[in-house]
Parts: structure tokens; sequence; C-alpha cells
């Protein structure tokens, strides 16, 4: 049997024979742990009118995307195979209207206390915010473009912290 401490790789998800497994966190320890991610959907400006006059066919898009989003920060560990299920504390999920660039920018702030890292919760939360939008618009601009989805920082574990330089 192999261990996460067997794996020569940097790839913590791989064990010495490159087989996919569970990250093992139990002798971690349990600190406040924060990940924060972005990311920006480009549309036509009529789809950019629609979304901020709220007169979309299906209603209030950023409302509806922003549950969508805090919905998938609490379902990662059910979309990525080895993902721990994790006890949120947190998820604050925000949109900024871009008009110059016809955009929306999600951003999406996660927190827990627990032994691992919330960085996919993020990410999950963006994309599917965006996604979200995407669905909502799509009738009007099927040539939305998802760009640009990372993470901006992380708190918290024996790493410490970390901040993209932008």
């Amino acid at each position: 049997m192999t261990t996460s401490t067997d794996a020569a790789s940097p790839l913590t998800h791989f064990d010495a024979t490159g087989q996919a497994h569970m990250v093992d966190v139990g002798a971690k320890d349990a600190t406040h742990r924060i990940a924060v991610a972005a990311g920006t959907i480009r549309m036509q400006p009529a789809t950019l009118a629609l979304v901020t006059s709220g007169s979309a066919k299906k209603g209030d898009v950023l409302g509806v995307a922003r549950i969508a989003a805090i919905m998938a920060a609490k379902r990662t560990s059910d979309l990525i195979p080895l993902c721990h299920p994790l006890a949120i504390t947190r998820v604050a999920v925000d949109f900024e209207i871009d008009a110059a660039n016809n955009s929306v920018h999600c951003r999406a702030q996660v927190e827990t206390y627990g032994k691992t890292g919330v960085e996919m919760e993020a990410l999950t939360s963006v994309q599917v915010g965006l996604l979200t939008i995407y669905d909502m618009c799509k009738a009007a601009d099927r040539g939305m473009v998802m760009t640009d989805v990372r993470v901006l920082e992380k708190h918290g574990g024996k790493s410490g912290d970390w901040t993209a330089r932008i």
C-alpha cells in the first residue's frame, strides 16, 4: 500500500507508482483557510444591457448566478473527484459590471476551518457563477466568452499565504 508520503512527484494526487489517490490530510493541523478566485465573462453590449436592466427573459441573472456560485462551492467535492468534502464556513460572491469591456467580473471568497484549503471551492464557485450567466443569457448571445478564471489569493495552512502577481 502506498501513501501520500511515498510520492516522489510534487503532484500530490499521485502515489509513487503514478496512481491517482485522495491526499491524506489526517495529520495536518486544522487552521482558518481562505481562498479568493475570480473570472470574467465577456458578451455583446445588448446582452450586458439585459443583465444590468434585470430584463433578461429568465429573470435576475446576477441574483441567480450568485446562488449558483454559492451552491457550487458547497458541492465541489461532488464534481472534482479527489477533492475532500469540507465544512465551509463562508462563501461570498460578488459581481462587477464592466460596461467599458462588455463584461461581468465574478469574485468568490470561500472560508473554512479545516485541514485542507478551499482553492478548488473558490474556483468552482466562480466558474459556475459565470456558467449560470451564460445559461441565462445564451438565447440572446451564444458567443459569450468566459476567461481569466484563477486563484487570486489563499491564506492558512502549512504553506501560508499566497497572492497572485497580477
